[in-house]
């Protein structure tokens, strides 16, 4: 269920930072058309962090409804206490997710025994599938492949998001996991990389503003056919690297913006995408034909 392309969608806003439910319904049903295989909702390219908590689930539940069924549902359900981790999984299961995505704790750094348990705590508190998340470049704390090792034996947590970035790290966690645990990529740069190492897909930031090619090249990937994969994944190489030359998802939202799928707004204390950095995207935008 989950492989392939996977996009960390963004959450559309009016100008006034209100979600554009609308908007959203419409980069969805793109989504789908252009061959992405699985949403993630409200992760961090959601801009979970300035949701509230019914904002959160209202955006969940809008988004599994209109998919309805079409391609899985992957909800964003991770916090720093585990308390509020195992309630926002709760809620995205009893919505119909098909899998929550629940990211290592941040700002309060736990050991990896901590983390351990903590990613147990959740699972067995929930019925669901649940994808860890490993981002150290966000978190501050790096979860050991001995760690997520440990984890694969857990029944119900099924794969992991790994954006630690080294594509050692992906063949670490292949090598050291159960049969079936599911690596996916968390980072767009090294994806392509990660899936010819054996990778199952990716979880992409990308995939918001060019879906069909994203999804393209994971097929190749996917296949071993390395040198298709490799075309493609150096014709986006400069859009990887200007999606990110400011805090996501601001550079992102712009790009969507001018493609004339959402509008750009995003809430404090993200700020608009800088003049500087339009200069430096435009151009990229325009090489792949998308303005």
């Amino acid at each position: 269920m989950f492989e392939g392309s996977m996009v960390a969608v963004v959450t559309p806003m009016h100008a006034d930072g209100s979600v554009d439910y609308a908007a959203l319904r419409t980069v969805l049903d793109w989504h789908v058309e252009q061959g992405t295989q699985g949403i993630v909702s409200v992760g961090t390219t959601g801009e979970s962090a300035t949701l509230t908590v019914p904002e959160h689930m209202d955006v969940v539940k809008a988004t599994i409804e209109h998919i309805a069924g079409r391609i899985p549902v992957i909800a964003g359900t991770g916090g720093n206490a585990t308390a509020e981790a195992i309630t926002l999984t709760r809620s995205a299961q009893a919505l119909g997710a098909d899998g929550c995505l629940v990211v290592v704790p941040y700002y309060n750094r736990p050991s990896q025994e901590g983390l351990y348990r903590h990613f147990c705590a959740v699972a067995e508190a929930c019925d669901g599938p649940i994808l860890l998340y490993n981002v150290p470049a966000r978190t501050g704390l790096d979860m050991d492949a001995s760690t997520t090792a440990r984890l694969s034996s857990v029944p119900n947590i099924v794969g992991i998001k790994e954006a630690h970035g080294a594509v050692a790290r992906t063949r670490e966690l292949l090598a050291q996991c159960d049969e079936g645990f599911v690596v996916l990529s968390g980072e767009d740069p090294t994806a392509c990389d990660s899936m010819l190492a054996g990778a199952r897909g990716v979880i992409s930031v990308t995939a918001n503003v060019v879906p069909q090619r994203m999804a393209a090249l994971c097929a190749a990937a996917m296949d071993a056919q390395t040198d298709t994969a490799k075309a493609l994944d150096a014709s986006l190489q400069p859009l990887h690297q200007g999606l990110f030359c400011e805090p996501s998802p601001q550079p992102t939202k712009w790009a969507m913006s001018k493609m004339g799928l959402i509008d750009d707004a995003v809430r404090l204390p993200l700020i608009p995408f800088s003049e500087p950095g339009q200069a430096r995207l435009r151009p990229v935008l325009d090489a792949l034909g998308l303005l």
